[in-house]
């Protein structure tokens, strides 16, 4: 089922999401329509929080489909190590047509558990290593816009007022 995406300023963005300690057929669910809704949206990557739901959980495929073996669940999820810098464009689904230059370390190794409740590690570099970051950011309640320069933040809320106002947002 494809899911409701929430926008900023919704309140659930900007809260930690609650740590995951039953791994069940609701939590399957919430994984399997999480994927179908990170699809349906062009997406790479989709956190539970971005749907509503306050939980540690964070779905990625950077094939966006193509490669069942690319599909990443990430259940209460940490970075464990962390090296480098990189600067590149993200865009977010919480925020439709805004793509700016952040600031993330260039390789990550995390640590999560999978939607059955099994610890595992995972190194990446590049898009994989931005990704895992971003989505962490969302499950930690942090977002994309404040790790922009604070011009490009300030310039970015004005755009999403004026979309606000105009109901387009």
């Amino acid at each position: 089922m494809i899911l409701k995406i929430v926008k900023y300023p919704e309140a659930v963005l900007s809260q930690p999401g609650e740590p995951v300690t039953e791994f069940n057929a609701e939590l399957r669910k919430l994984v399997a329509d999480m994927f179908e809704t990170t699809y349906a949206s062009q997406g790479v990557g989709l956190a539970a929080p971005q749907v509503g739901a306050s939980k540690r959980v964070t779905v990625i495929d950077l094939s966006m489909g193509k490669e069942p073996k690319d599909k990443l669940v990430l259940v209460n999820p940490e970075i464990v190590f962390q090296e480098g810098k990189q600067y590149e464009e993200e865009g977010c689904l919480s925020f439709p047509d805004i793509r700016e230059k952040v600031a993330r370390a260039a390789k990550v190794r995390i640590r999560a558990q999978d939607e059955r409740g099994k610890w595992f590690e995972k190194a990446a570099d590049e898009l994989l290593s931005r990704c895992l970051q971003h989505e962490i950011d969302h499950l930690d309640g942090m977002l994309f816009i404040f790790r922009m320069s604070a011009l490009k933040r300030n310039l970015n809320l004005r755009k999403i007022r004026k979309m606000q106002s105009e109901g387009k947002w």
